[in-house]
């Protein structure tokens, strides 16, 4: 994983220098700019940092990466040049599929790759390359004979990339923000999330100030992913006025099919039996056998390249007990060697609102600590914690209390409402305020089920941290998709579950990754790996959910099913739960927020 931050000028004919770089704009304002930028990406990637700069006749390009080792034996210092082309890649990404890697690092062999499709297919290789391979991933390539500068995020926007112009002469790409807030107007600064499901290429040549309100410097050619609606059995010939076609979705669209076996079932009659029941039904076990090899499949690809770095935890996963994270967790059991223990983290906040709402008895000093803590996702997290335990006994499970004090909660805040932009709401600062503390990993060891008061501080070690986020939208697991069912039966939900998966893309992934590599962690979905997406676009509908079963059951069926069968019997009852609500981060101060409430004119501290 890297940091990636690069500077795009129209250059001045007088300016050679390595400075130039900065031509077009302010110098001062921009080495500032370049300063605070290499700051805030440092925290991405600690362990190498380089750069390069490339001058070209209408522009000058200088490329910088911060890189956190997490592929290949040895940490490869970026931005990578190609010594034959000089061509020039910052990657900040991971290929679990699609091309041969072996103990390498990905960067490396994908740029190795990029130059062999070049030699074959010069106007399109790029496209090629990443119609290609199956990962989360954002890069910057320049090509620096055909004076090209392509950038990207992948096609579920799994990785941040953020844009930013000045003066219709300077583009600015980075993975986060330079952290520059406007502290009088309480406003963000101009940058904005790169969109995701294309692929994009800056023509160098003949840069220029545009009129386009996305690309101010230009031109820029946008190439749109899709999915494969046209006939794969016509012979194509595949030309650069077509090349749109090479990228190809891995996965379709959402199927509308019900099933054979609900098609002709009355809606509005209640279901009847218990998961006990289901997963011994032959209707359901080839669905559950399906879900569980799929998502150990993406969980091994996720977890068998990570590097040691000299600590005994290569994993970890955020946790609250919900059934989404913990059966990540007992799915990789059984993949990870059995000496390497498995980091669970689980946040809880201290909220001074609902502290005031409760009313403890004169004298109660004792319990003070552990009741301000006592929150929803505490509760759930420690059962969820002995169940794994009651599992896999010989696993080190390490379950790690991350307790937020308020003193905390005003001391980051302002640091975490800088890595959320351009995201900037209510909702965004309550579940980026849990996520980044959550990952940060500074918090308490349990490590007996059976004396829980035992504590010890603790720092996480994992680097790489598996999160549960994609299953709601693919599973109905949202509230809104029990609100279809409730408004049009099978139709309505159907078309509600399309809409979620259509825009998983354009939601909040990229705030997610510039949360949690702040913390240099690298935040891996296998709900989102390309084969798990695929099986549940393809299955019916109803062998998904079925909201004729309670709350706590009907949504996200499927999953609950496959966490039963394997042990997680309470788990796998348990209603969804908004982050921000299980850790209490959301109304610290006041109720009269709402969550969608620009963070400029919401009643709260930003200090």
């Amino acid at each position: 994983m890297c940091g990636i931050q690069v500077l795009v000028t129209l250059s001045e004919p007088q300016l050679s220098s390595d400075d130039s770089a900065t031509a077009g704009t302010d110098n001062k304002a921009c080495s500032e700019m370049w300063a605070r930028l290499t700051a805030a990406n440092s925290r991405r990637g600690p362990d190498a940092h380089s750069e390069r700069i490339s001058l070209h006749s209408s522009a000058h390009v200088r490329l910088g990466a911060h890189v956190l080792h997490l592929r290949g034996p040895r940490t490869q210092v970026q931005p990578i040049v190609a010594q034959d082309t000089g061509d020039i890649l910052c990657w900040n990404g991971e290929v679990f599929d699609g091309l041969d890697i072996g103990d390498n690092n990905d960067g490396v062999v994908l740029l190795e790759k990029m130059q062999q499709l070049k030699r074959h297919y010069p106007t399109d290789y790029v496209l090629r390359m990443f119609s290609g391979i199956e990962g989360p991933y954002a890069f910057v390539y320049l090509d620096y004979e055909q004076q090209k500068l392509w950038f990207a995020r992948d096609y579920l926007g799994r990785r941040s990339l953020l844009t930013k112009f000045i003066d219709n002469r300077t583009l600015l790409i980075s993975s986060v923000a330079d952290l520059e807030f406007e502290r009088e107007s309480n406003r963000c600064s101009d940058w904005t999330e790169l969109p995701a499901q294309r692929i994009y290429c800056l023509d160098l040549v003949n840069l220029q100030s545009t009129e386009d309100k996305m690309f101010s410097l230009g031109p820029v050619v946008q190439y749109k992913w899709h999915y494969n609606d046209f006939d794969t059995h016509a012979s194509r010939e595949v030309t650069i006025d077509n090349a749109n076609d090479l990228l190809v979705l891995p996965f379709g669209r959402v199927t509308q099919d019900i099933g054979k076996d609900l098609a002709n079932t009355d809606v509005h009659d209640p279901m009847v039996g218990d998961m006990a029941d289901l997963i011994g039904d032959p209707e359901w076990i080839p669905f559950i056998d399906r879900l569980e090899h799929e998502l150990t499949t993406a969980i091994k690809a996720r977890v068998e390249t990570i590097p040691a770095n000299g600590q005994d935890s290569r994993v970890g996963v955020l946790f609250s007990g919900g059934v989404d994270c913990i059966t990540i967790a007992v799915l990789l059991t059984a993949i990870l060697p059995r000496s390497e223990p498995i980091e669970l983290f689980n946040v809880a906040f201290e909220n001074p609102r609902q502290l005031r709402l409760q009313k403890p008895k004169m004298g109660d000093i004792a319990v003070k600590s552990s009741r301000h803590y006592d929150v929803p996702d505490r509760k759930t997290g420690r059962q969820g914690w002995e169940e794994l335990c009651k599992i896999d006994p010989t696993r080190e499970w390490r379950f790690i209390e991350v307790d937020v004090p308020y003193s905390q909660v005003q001391e980051y805040r302002t640091h975490i409402r800088q890595l959320l932009i351009p995201s900037d709401t209510v909702m965004d600062m309550s579940i980026g305020m849990a996520i980044w503390f959550a990952s940060r990993g500074i918090g308490n060891l349990i490590s007996n089920v059976q004396n829980q008061s035992q504590r010890v501080e603790y720092v996480g070690r994992a680097r790489v941290l598996l999160l549960g986020m994609g299953a709601d939208e693919q599973l109905g697991g949202y509230s809104r998709h029990r609100t279809a069912w409730d408004r049009g039966n099978w139709l309505a939900l159907g078309q509600e579950i399309e809409l979620d998966v259509s825009r998983i893309a354009t939601r909040n992934l990229g705030r997610d990754d510039r949360i949690i590599s702040d913390n240099a962690k690298e935040a891996r979905f296998p709900f989102l790996a390309a084969n798990v997406v695929r099986f549940l676009s393809e299955i019916p509908l109803g062998r998904k959910m079925d909201m004729r079963y309670p709350r706590g059951m009907g949504e996200k069926l499927l999953l609950r099913l496959l966490a039963y069968r394997l042990g997680l019997v309470q788990a796998s009852a348990l209603a969804k739960r908004a982050i921000q609500f299980g850790a209490r981060t959301a109304k610290m101060e006041s109720t009269q927020s709402r969550g969608q409430d620009p963070l400029s004119s919401a009643s709260i501290s930003s200090k």
